[in-house]
């Protein structure tokens, strides 16, 4: 019977075939042990010598790393594998022998791995780290259909730049100029317009030369947005959200997380609701813990981001930045509207944000009011503005990017292989 690794569970005691590749192997005189990976999981398979004969014995002890094989044995309980299962192995056929694989159980530097990262993807290390994103994004379609969130999918081209920035990636659409999205928010207004709570989960392209450890030039965002949800209501959802999907890495991703060495404790504290704290305080914060040169008025940086998140064991909400720092669209606070009703939410241990959300303008003289000081085309953002002319409402939304949340849960330092193929600022290939 031909199966899974990750069905070996069911078949105790079984003989089983499992189509696989050879990820390293060890062995003695007597014993060979195969470290067997098919895209489900890893399991060793055991090959005793005076149980198989001398030409199977031989045979797997000849196989060389990332050969394919089909390995014929009896799945086993055993209580030491992080898997819980070994296979007794009785027969080994090869499919296709690999010859002087680069990838070998040696250290390798970035770059190369980099080079090589459609044959890294098999390492044990990014296989976890890929099964965490695969959660991650399951989860995200399970929270939002259970909260009754319609799945929409905006343009990837469009005419013009949802932030109002320049960090955009150019293209010639026929005989107009087009830009790869920097995200779906314009679009996913309409659409909540149309459909009341709306989620996006898509690629956005940014055209920033940073070579940070939370970068990409290409990367997916979940944009959610909601009619008739207000500041308030804004911030339960995306609390809610966070919390689900880390419940859910940690219910479903165990052995990964072990895998990568994850400290899950930190990660089992985190429960909703999550603190909060005002640009104006964190401001004050950031003064007395040594930074004296920011100003109002000024963005937070990384190392402004860390050391906020660092006096808390959860996500934090940074609130009402400046109006300034933020793009058109935001709502001014009625009572103070030189702040915005906006909030970052800031992962802890170092990982940055991984949320902005706001709520959106949705009075029409305002927003012409503000596409005109940011120097703006009304005509582009015509289509966007009638959304406040034909039955306006209050409406809120956020945009979580995805592989700086997969980062954080997984614990691994840099957003690089958060992505089966990161594009990076001097990186277009494989």
């Amino acid at each position: 019977m031909k199966i899974t690794i990750k069905e070996a569970s069911k078949y105790v005691d079984q003989q089983v075939t499992i189509g696989c590749w050879l990820a390293n192997k060890r062995s003695s005189g007597k014993i060979a042990f195969l470290q067997l990976r098919d895209g489900s999981g890893f399991i060793q398979g055991v090959v005793v010598k005076e149980e198989v004969g001398e030409e199977i014995f031989a045979k797997a002890k000849s196989l060389t790393q990332e050969t394919s094989l089909y390995v014929t044995g009896t799945v086993q309980k055993d209580e030491r594998s992080p898997f819980g299962f070994e296979l007794q192995v009785n027969d080994v056929e090869v499919i296709h022998e690999a010859v002087d694989y680069p990838i070998t159980p040696k250290a390798h530097g970035p770059e190369f791995l980099l080079d090589n990262r459609h044959l890294w993807l098999r390492s044990k290390r990014q296989h976890a780290v890929m099964k965490i994103r695969n959660e991650i994004i399951r989860a995200t379609y399970e929270f939002f259909n259970n909260e009754g969130f319609v799945k929409v999918d905006p343009p990837i081209l469009t005419g013009s730049a949802p932030e109002g920035t320049t960090e955009l990636f150019a293209t010639k659409y026929f005989e107009e100029d087009a830009f790869l999205s920097q995200s779906g928010q314009l679009y996913m207004e309409a659409t909540a317009m149309a459909l009341g709570k709306v989620f996006s989960f898509g690629p956005t392209f940014r055209a920033e030369k940073s070579k940070t450890r939370r970068h990409l030039i290409e990367f997916w965002m979940i944009e959610p947005e909601m009619a008739f949800y207000e500041f308030e209501d804004n911030l339960k959802v995306q609390e809610e959200y966070v919390a689900y999907i880390i419940q859910s890495v940690l219910k479903n991703c165990q052995l990964e997380l072990n895998t990568l060495g994850r400290d899950i404790s930190k990660l089992e504290k985190i429960k909703a609701p999550f603190p909060r704290i005002t640009y104006d305080d964190a401001l004050k914060f950031l003064h007395e813990k040594g930074f004296e040169d920011i100003q109002w008025g000024d963005d937070f940086g990384s190392p402004h981001e860390t050391a906020i998140a660092e006096s808390f064991d959860s996500p934090v909400f940074i609130t009402h930045y400046p109006t300034s720092l933020k793009p058109f669209y935001m709502q001014p606070d009625p009572n103070r509207p030189e702040v915005v009703l906006c909030a970052d939410m800031i992962a802890p241990e170092g990982y940055g944000e991984i949320i902005g959300g706001s709520e959106r303008i949705h009075d029409y003289d305002l927003l012409e009011q503000r596409i005109e000081e940011h120097k703006l085309s009304k005509d582009a953002y015509k289509w966007y503005t009638e959304l406040r002319k034909f039955g306006s409402v209050p409406h809120s939304g956020f945009g979580l990017g995805l592989e700086r949340t997969v980062a954080w849960l997984s614990g691994v330092e840099h957003v690089r292989e958060t992505i089966p193929f990161p594009r990076l600022l001097n990186r277009l290939y494989p």
